[in-house]
């Protein structure tokens, strides 16, 4: 297997961001609060797995997710970078409806253990 693409950062505030491109970059961002996790690598992941499923046709996207522990919950910001034009209302729409789809959810909680 080959190294892996992803950069994985791990910063002040309990915070971990994942993302393709460094330096990290929120052209497009969406949060959302989720019960909290040990796995903030894995959710990360499972998280930008599928935000590039819902935006893979969006040329130049780069997904970002970063996940940062608060008060007993996971605040996850996704989103990414963009070299190029997009419909940002259109795009954070499907941002949206990924981080609330209530089985993508209940995926991300049962395998980031």
């Amino acid at each position: 297997m080959g190294r892996s693409r992803w950069h994985v950062i791990e910063g002040e505030e309990d915070a971990l961001t994942l993302a393709r491109r460094v330096p990290v970059r929120f052209d497009l961002a969406v949060e959302t609060v989720l019960p909290v996790t040990t796995g903030r690598r894995r959710l990360a992941h499972l998280v930008r797995q599928d935000l590039w499923r819902a935006l893979q046709t969006v040329r130049g996207y780069a997904p970002v997710v970063q996940v940062r522990r608060d008060d007993g919950v996971m605040h996850v910001r996704a989103g990414g970078a963009v070299a190029g034009r997009c419909d940002r209302v259109r795009c954070e729409a499907l941002i949206a409806a990924v981080l609330e789809d209530a089985d993508n959810r209940a995926r991300w909680m049962g395998r980031a253990r």
